[in-house]
């Protein structure tokens, strides 16, 4: 039985055979695709669970399948995980933003790619359920209703930005989130505030959580992310 229907769109053969090979190897089915407009096409014909996409295509790049998937109500809510080149942080940064999940740097390894895919599905799953009003991870516990966070079973005292910061991180453990997606998310887009004051949130987030504050990873260049792995 497949664990689920994936597209890759990669026009370097030798790459879609890597990745084909791979995720079909654990179960999944794979169509696969050498330009951005047959991806376009594949994807609003067919339902797909996550669309592996890489940004430097000939024609259409990576970039501009997003935006034109994210603008269709029909592929909106498809998931995508981007494949850049080591120098190209500034479109990961942009894929991100316009509505990408996560990414994998080439040359990758297939077991890394694989445990991203499954991250990214997981959390599809998880947002199709109601959000719970706490959180649980290793000895970290939030409790969304009460505002309240507990490490090791103490409470630690956070500020309004901060446990806001560490909500948004903590409901999707493993998705990259940049900084402007943090501010957006926990001041709203009009809100006034530097790269360097999302850092200075997160470096005093870390230091009151102690050794839990490992679980927020810095994904250097783009931004944040909450640990897979508590």
């Amino acid at each position: 039985m497949s664990k689920g229907k994936i597209l890759v769109v990669d026009d370097e053969e030798d790459i879609l055979e890597l990745v084909r090979y791979n995720l079909e190897k654990e179960g999944f089915q794979i169509t696969c695709a050498a330009s951005g407009e047959t991806a376009i096409k594949t994807a609003a014909n067919e339902t797909f669970d996550l669309l592996i996409l890489d940004l430097m295509l000939p024609g259409i790049d990576g970039l501009q399948v997003t935006r034109i998937l994210k603008a269709d109500s029909k592929t909106r809510h498809l998931p995508i995980l981007m494949l850049s080149a080591k120098g190209e942080e500034a479109d990961v940064v942009t894929g991100l933003e316009i509505g990408a999940d996560d990414y994998v740097t080439k040359p990758f390894s297939p077991r890394i790619l694989l445990a991203r895919v499954r991250s990214i599905l997981r959390r599809k799953q998880d947002a199709v359920t109601e959000k719970p009003p706490g959180i649980e991870w290793g000895e970290l516990t939030i409790n969304t209703l009460k505002h309240t966070v507990h490490a090791h079973g103490e409470e630690i005292r956070l500020t309004y930005t901060e446990f806001e910061i560490l909500t948004l991180l903590a409901r999707r453990p493993g998705w990259v989130f940049t900084r402007t997606q943090i501010v957006d998310a926990v001041r709203g887009i009009h809100y006034a505030v530097t790269d360097r004051s999302v850092d200075v949130q997160i470096a005093g987030l870390r230091k009151k959580l102690g050794p839990l504050g490992d679980y927020i990873e810095t994904v250097r260049g783009v931004g944040y992310r909450f640990t897979d792995n508590p």
